[in-house]
Order: C-alpha cells, then structure tokens, then sequence
C-alpha cells in the first residue's frame, strides 16, 4: 500500500455562518483582522458571535475514532498549520500517493478544471496535488456542517479520481505516513484557538508546527479607533 496523507481541518468541527464561506486572502493579519471585524459588525446588531460560534460535538472521541478506523505508522508525525495549502507539500515530500481530507471544503478547485492551473493555495491544493500527477486518488470526507457538496466539482470528479465518503464506511487503509492539522484561521474564529491547540495534543504524537501560533483575542480591549478600523477593513 502506497504512503497515505490523512489531512484535516479544523473548520470540520465548527458550524459557522453561510456568509462567512467566502475565498479570502490569507495573511498573518487577515486571520485575525477578519475575525474583529465580524465580531463587531455582529455586536453593534445585539449578537455575540463568540457566544453563538463553538466547537460542535463532532469533536468528540474524534481521534478514537481515527484510530480505530485508519492504521497509523508508531512514527506518523502531525504537521500543524494554518493555511490548508502545506498538505499540498507534505504530500509530496512524503511520497503520498493517496489523500483523505476531512474538511468543510473539498479543496478541489472552484472553477473547474482552470483552477489547476493557478498557483497552490488553500482552495485548490487537493486538485493541483491530483493535476500534477502526485497523489492516484482523493478521498473527501465531508463535515456536517458543510455549506458544498460533490456535483459543484464534476468537471474535476469526471477528471480525475475522487471519493466522496463518510467516515463510517471507510474501509481500513495501511500506511498513514503522515497527518496534517490546519486552523483554516481565515474560516475559523480566534476564540476557539486554545481548543485547537488542544485537539492537536490530543493526537498524543509527535507534532511538526509551521506559522500557526495562538492568536490574540481581546475586544474589550479594543479602543473606539481601533474598532472603527475593523469595522471598515476590507
């Protein structure tokens, strides 16, 4: 069986708002700015979005789950990210040959086939990973809490290889090389960070860490200038 990269991301777990599905920029200040800008946009209607935005259930028992459904190598390293896009890497210099993307999105490209052409980034990593001829198959194992679904990405699922399944009908695949975590921060609030970090320990491995650091979260102590400039941050 050829090497296997099991990739997740965080924004599996969490049940955001339909508006917030968007394509961003990601940037070291976007995955905060973002973030302040939504929760004062909400606040000034009377909703606290960090009261309503929390880790859905989902996450319970997940890496028992995992474990008992995939076999993992003793020595499988957990790399942990922000941006999805580095599962495009990873997969390549371990020699991966197959992809299981437990996500919100499929990462499959959103405008077909073109996508593939354009450079890696969070969107289209899994695509590009299948067009350059990296990975043999992808299998997407979609939240529950999802805003897609397969048929947007026909023009890609007639093209190339891709499995649309839940993990309960997974069938056991040897030779998980290696694991990826991203944060997704752009689509995933700063609040629940510290659970983040948590769920990653809990993985109980070894654990490679690149450009995702706990970010700061404090409105209260925003002053009204500093608000004003989220509230109209592009």
């Amino acid at each position: 069986m050829n090497n296997v990269l099991l990739s997740i991301d965080w924004d599996y777990f969490i049940p955001i708002k339909r508006e917030w599905c968007g394509s961003y920029l990601e940037s070291n200040k976007n995955v905060q700015a973002i973030w302040y800008k939504r929760y004062f946009k909400y606040n000034n209607i009377g909703i606290d979005i960090a009261n309503e935005v929390k880790v859905g259930k989902i996450i319970d028992g997940f890496w028992e789950k995992i474990n008992r459904i995939f076999n993992i190598r003793r020595d499988a390293k957990v790399y942990v990210t922000d941006s999805h896009k580095w599962s495009y890497r990873i997969a390549k210099e371990n020699d991966c040959k197959y992809v299981f993307n437990i996500d919100a999105h499929s990462d499959l490209g959103y405008e077909g086939l073109k996508s593939l052409m354009f450079e890696v980034n969070c969107s289209n990593w899994l695509g590009k990973l299948l067009g350059d001829n990296i990975i043999k198959n992808a299998s997407i194992i979609y939240s529950p809490y999802t805003y897609e679904n397969k048929e947007i990405f026909n023009e890609i699922n007639k093209e190339f290889h891709v499995d649309y399944c839940k993990l309960t009908n997974i069938e056991s695949y040897n030779n998980v090389y290696s694991i990826h975590v991203c944060r997704s921060g752009m689509w995933t609030p700063p609040w629940l960070d510290k659970y983040f970090f948590d769920f990653v320990g809990a993985s109980k491995r070894k654990i490679v860490k690149e450009n995702c650091s706990l970010r700061q979260w404090k409105p209260k102590d925003i002053n009204l200038s500093e608000r004003l400039d989220y509230l109209y941050y592009c």
